[in-house]
C-alpha cells in the first residue's frame, strides 16, 4: 500500500501564478511534482491545504502525496530540497496516516495580510505587502473587523460570486495589529486561540486551535510599528476573500468609512459596495489546523 507523505511548505509566491497547475505559467504544485518525480521516479499529484493565488506566499502551507518510495519520511524534507528552487522550502517532512488529505481534513486555516504603513517604504518589503504611505487608524481598522467575527454569508467579500455551494464560512479569531518588521514573518508567533469566544470548538476535551494568548485592545497597550498585520482565523476562505476584507478595512482606516459600515457591507451580501481588492504581494497562508 502507498505510503502517504505529509509536507509542510513555506514559498515566496511573487514568481509563481498560484499554487495549482496552470497553462500560463509555473505553480508551486509543478515546481513540487517535478521534484517528487526526480527524486522518487513516480508521477505523484500533489493535495494542498489551499489554493494560494498567484502573488500569494506561504509560511505554513500543508501539502501530501502517496508514494511506494522507501526514503525515511523524515529524509524527504532535505532530498526534495535538492529539486526545488531557493523560494520553495520544506519545512517539515513526516508519516501521515492513510486517510490524511491536506485539502479535505483541514478545520481551520489562518492567513496574515501585511501593509508596509511606513512614511517612506521600506524597499526589501516591496514584493511581501501593500505599501500606504497615509498612515492608518488601526485601532478603527481593528474594531471594525471585529464585527465580522462568527457564522455569516461573506459574498460581499466574494470575488466571481455565486460559487457552486455556499457563501457561508465561520471567522473564528480577527485582528488587526501594528507590529515591528521583524516580527510580521514569524509563524511561531500567530498560533492564536479564542478561549473566551463561542466560535471555540471543543475536540477531545480541549480547544482548536492550541491555546495561546491573543491580546486585543481591550486588554493591551496599543503595540507600535510601521508594519500593520491583519490575521484571519476561519474554517474556510472564498475566492479574495481576505484581499477584500483588507480593502473595506483600509477604507475605515483612511477615515473613508465609519467602522459601523462594514456590518452594512456584511449584511447587504454585494460585492460591488465592498472596498477594492487589495494586492496579492501582502498575503500570506499563515498556519493550518486539522483533526
Amino acid at each position: 500500500m502507498p505510503r502517504n507523505i505529509r509536507l509542510k511548505l513555506a514559498y515566496d509566491g511573487t514568481n509563481y501564478c498560484g499554487w495549482q497547475v496552470q497553462k500560463n505559467g509555473p505553480s508551486i504544485q509543478t515546481a513540487l511534482e517535478r521534484a517528487i518525480e526526480k527524486l522518487t521516479g513516480e508521477k505523484c499529484p500533489v493535495l494542498s491545504a489551499g489554493r494560494t493565488d498567484s502573488g500569494v506566499h506561504a509560511l505554513g502551507q500543508v501539502a501530501n502525496f502517496h508514494t511506494n518510495c522507501a526514503i525515511p519520511a523524515e529524509n524527504f524534507r532535505p532530498a526534495l530540497q535538492a529539486f526545488l528552487p531557493c523560494d520553495i522550502v520544506i519545512l517539515e517532512s513526516s508519516e501521515a496516516a492513510p486517510e490524511f488529505h491536506a485539502t479535505f481534513k483541514a478545520t481551520r486555516k489562518q492567513y496574515r495580510y501585511v501593509i508596509d504603513n511606513s512614511p517612506v517604504p521600506l524597499p526589501f518589503l516591496r514584493a511581501f505587502s501593500w505599501s500606504l504611505r497615509r498612515r492608518l487608524d488601526d485601532r478603527s481598522m481593528h474594531e471594525a473587523a471585529r464585527r465580522l467575527l462568527g457564522k455569516h454569508d461573506f459574498r460581499s467579500f466574494e470575488t466571481d460570486w455565486p460559487n457552486k455551494v455556499t457563501s457561508v464560512r465561520t471567522v473564528f479569531e480577527i485582528s488587526v495589529v501594528r507590529r515591528p518588521v521583524w516580527e510580521v514573518f514569524s509563524a511561531s508567533s500567530t498560533e492564536y486561540s479564542v478561549p473566551s469566544s463561542q466560535y471555540a470548538v471543543p475536540v477531545a476535551g480541549r480547544t482548536e486551535p492550541p491555546a495561546t494568548n491573543l491580546a486585543t485592545f481591550a486588554d493591551a497597550p496599543a503595540p507600535t510599528g510601521d508594519i500593520i498585520c491583519i490575521d484571519i482565523i476561519a474554517d474556510g476562505f472564498l475566492y479574495n476573500m481576505v484581499r477584500s476584507i483588507v480593502g473595506t478595512l483600509v477604507n475605515v482606516g483612511r477615515g473613508k468609512w465609519p467602522r459601523e459600515e462594514v456590518s452594512r457591507i456584511l449584511e447587504a451580501r454585494d460585492r460591488s459596495i465592498a472596498g477594492s481588492t487589495a494586492p496579492a504581494c501582502g498575503l500570506f497562508l499563515v498556519t493550518v489546523w486539522y483533526e
